[in-house]
């Protein structure tokens, strides 16, 4: 049977301004994710494979906390859906880090966004989130800052968040 999530996710976004020692000790998966449709207001379909595994995830609208729907595909249906999503990809290597009882998931990002270090953090609450105090090695919140969603990354925001015309 395929797997099923919804909920509301509270999550902060760092940039990375150094990162951890002994970074290969930690799990780590790679994964492309592709954007299927992406509305003005900021809500996403997209298309996600991480190691054998196949997700179509709808997010809604805000930064801090938003809607999450995701279901699991099978690789036929992933591959099928996957050509919509040309030039509006991403890859990057996520690590699974714990420090201080807090998971957090290190996105080195590979590709044209080579370079590019966030940190997510995720939260069960608001006031959780407001409590959190990140570690030395993160840099700048960017949580609010569009540049810095992956929708925005993968339809060709520099790694270095400046915006240029295209």
């Amino acid at each position: 049977m395929p797997e099923h999530k919804s909920g509301d996710e509270i999550e902060r976004v760092f940039k990375v301004r150094q990162l951890p020692k002994n970074l290969e000790q930690y799990p780590s998966e790679n994964i492309v994710q592709g954007y299927l449709a992406i509305d003005v207001t900021g809500s996403e379909v997209r298309l996600r494979k991480i190691g054998d595994r196949y997700f179509e995830t709808y997010k809604g609208t805000g930064r801090l906390q938003r809607r999450e729907l995701e279901i699991e595909l099978s690789p036929d249906q992933f591959n099928t859906l996957w050509l919509g999503t040309e030039g509006r990809r991403i890859e990057k290597i996520r690590y699974q880090i714990n420090e201080g009882g807090q998971k957090i998931e290190l996105n080195v990002f590979q590709g044209n966004l080579e370079g590019l270090v966030l940190a997510e953090v995720e939260f069960p609450s608001r006031e959780k989130s407001e409590e959190f105090e990140p570690p030395d090695w993160f840099g700048d919140e960017v949580t609010e800052d569009i540049r810095f969603k992956n929708q925005n990354l993968a339809q060709g925001a520099p790694k270095d968040g400046v915006m240029r015309p295209q």
